[in-house]
């Protein structure tokens, strides 16, 4: 028995990851881009396999790489980099609020001392 072709382990993996075969799905579009470095649809589904956003990012990269013209994988980054960019925009409100609540902090217990202290005759 002849070895499936290129488009028909595509079609394999596309099935697998549909049945919730994920690793399996990966280990047939991994044998796709071995035969094939450029194929933009297993690059994609790599993208959609990826366990991080970083690791996403690298597949989308590697789509517009060979094609700048695949708007899936133009999308899918600039949807990835928004999410980055509200994140990031989420951590520095968070430590900001931090920062400022340290801030408040600091200064009632500097004025509960010397609040103490003053009625003493210390200051």
């Amino acid at each position: 028995m002849a070895s499936p072709n290129r488009e028909e382990m595509l079609k394999m993996g596309i099935r697998s990851y549909k049945q919730g075969n994920r690793e399996g799905a990966k280990m047939l579009f991994q044998q796709v881009l071995q035969q094939d470095p450029r194929n933009e649809r297993a690059m994609l589904w790599m993208a959609k396999l990826a366990k991080t956003p970083a690791e996403r990012r690298t597949w989308l990269k590697r789509v517009v790489e060979y094609n700048p013209d695949n708007e899936t994988a133009r999308k899918a980054l600039e949807k990835l980099q928004e999410r980055r960019e509200e994140s990031e925009g989420t951590k520095a409100l968070t430590y900001g609020s931090l920062a400022v609540g340290a801030l408040l902090f600091l200064i009632l217990v500097f004025t509960a001392i010397w609040a103490f202290f003053i009625p003493l005759g210390v200051a």
